[in-house]
């Protein structure tokens, strides 16, 4: 049973945008949709690259893939057209983007400890 993480009407924005169709120079892409939902598992589920099931092919591949979609710039076409009627149904915050306020962060420790807490003076 394989899973969707895209909805039909979402691929059907979406699948004329990719390379590899039989309308593009060069190789066509045997299953543009089957990759797709590999790189969303992985986004999905934040697992590493080489824990990607078998049913979505060889995890070097479809990384090598990916990593060759986000420097021409792909990805970025395909998240501007999701976007257009976005319902923020499941947003992603990444911890690198959002730091935590000055009263939220932990509280430093002493390096020299106070005369009466000292064990070892009686």
């Amino acid at each position: 049973m394989r899973h969707y993480w895209l909805r039909d009407d979402q691929w059907e924005r979406i699948k004329d945008l990719l390379p590899g169709k039989t309308i593009d120079r060069g190789v066509t892409a045997r299953d543009n949709r089957l990759f797709v939902e590999a790189v969303l598992w992985i986004a999905r589920t934040g697992s590493p690259w080489r824990d990607l099931p078998e049913f979505y092919g060889h995890w070097h591949r479809v990384y090598v893939r990916y990593s060759r979609w986000s420097h021409k710039g792909v990805w970025l076409k395909i998240m501007e057209s999701l976007s257009e009627d976005a319902d923020f149904e499941q947003l992603m915050v990444d911890g690198s983007i959002v730091r935590v306020h000055h009263h939220g962060a932990a509280k430093k420790q002493r390096k020299t400890p106070k005369p009466w807490e000292n064990p070892e003076v009686d």
